[in-house]
């Protein structure tokens, strides 16, 4: 018996109606996805979107917190800007904090961070958790209680550094202001390489290392050859966001408060005396804007870097 067959036009109504329930859908599915994103929107434009457009503002105006610019601020355009491309003091706090970055980030926290999740990776027991724990206890301890207590161990008169080494008076914030905020930045944020590298290191297939040791590989070899090839996207990311993340440090202000004269006044202490100190805020937020056209600048290269090396 032959096979009854629907006319054209009843199979041609049938798709029409089938896509118009997938659009339907489809456009349902989009609204309740956009009713889930909307707080976090929302959120984003008032913490993140709605500052930076308003330091934008001030930026262009002559705002202050006392006088007569604080009542009626006048635009003044690209005036702040001027200024702080053309002030010394702005050029010496962009050297620091690039020395601080370099010295903290770059160099104490990637290679501290990744050292001890390179030891600890093939360890278990009481030792590797005592040694994690107090690395993150660290970094989660609030910056006013790990400031006290580096301003206690670095005090001249009575700073427990001096008591160890057994040269009291040795006055290291004034002597050495800048080397003291970089090795108290290594220490506070190698936690976050360590826990970073440590996961990085769990991906690394064991086979290939005892491949590369029964070649005759040494541990450089190993390291350059092996390992660094299968986490240096995690590399990459860890670079960017310690490197973000120390660039904007306010801490040190809390240890040496910028001083002695200007020695360890990185960009994020320059911006807090000059809008609230001096009251300047509409330099404050010109100068604050030149920071976040350096962030934006790093942030792109270190993506375009990361999906070069994809």
């Amino acid at each position: 018996m032959a096979q009854a067959t629907s006319p054209p036009e009843v199979v041609k109504e049938d798709e029409r109606t089938r896509r118009g329930y997938s659009s339907d859908a489809a456009g349902l599915g989009n609204l309740r996805a956009g009713a889930f994103v909307a707080p976090a929107l929302l959120l984003i434009a008032a913490f993140l979107v709605f500052p930076a457009l308003w330091v934008l503002y001030l930026g262009l105006t002559n705002y202050r917190l006392t006088g007569a610019a604080a009542a009626e601020p006048q635009f003044v355009g690209l005036a702040n800007l001027l200024d702080a491309v053309s002030n010394p003091t702005f050029w010496n706090s962009t050297w620091l904090t690039l020395q601080f970055v370099l010295g903290s980030a770059v160099i104490g926290q990637v290679v501290l961070g990744f050292s001890i999740a390179w030891m600890l990776r093939d360890r278990a027991g009481p030792l590797k958790r005592l040694v994690e724990g107090l690395v993150i206890l660290a970094w989660i301890l609030p910056s006013a209680v790990v400031s006290f207590l580096w301003v206690a161990l670095l005090d001249r008169d009575g700073g427990t550094l001096n008591a160890l080494l057994g040269i009291p008076g040795f006055p290291w914030l004034l002597d050495h202001p800048m080397l003291s905020i970089i090795v108290f930045n290594t220490w506070r944020g190698t936690a976050f390489s360590m826990m970073l590298y440590g996961a990085a290191l769990g991906n690394v297939p064991p086979s290939h290392l005892e491949s590369a040791r029964l070649a005759g590989a040494s541990g450089w070899q190993q390291l350059r050859d092996v390992v660094f090839p299968h986490i240096r996207g995690h590399i990459l990311t860890n670079l960017l966001l310690i490197s973000l993340w120390t660039f904007n440090d306010f801490s040190p202000f809390l240890i040496t408060a910028g001083g002695p004269d200007g020695r360890s006044e990185v960009l994020a202490v320059h911006v807090y005396k000059v809008a609230l100190q001096s009251g300047e805020l509409g330099y404050g937020a010109a100068v604050s804007t030149i920071i976040l056209l350096i962030n934006l600048v790093v942030a792109v290269f270190y993506l375009r870097l990361l999906r070069s090396k994809k």
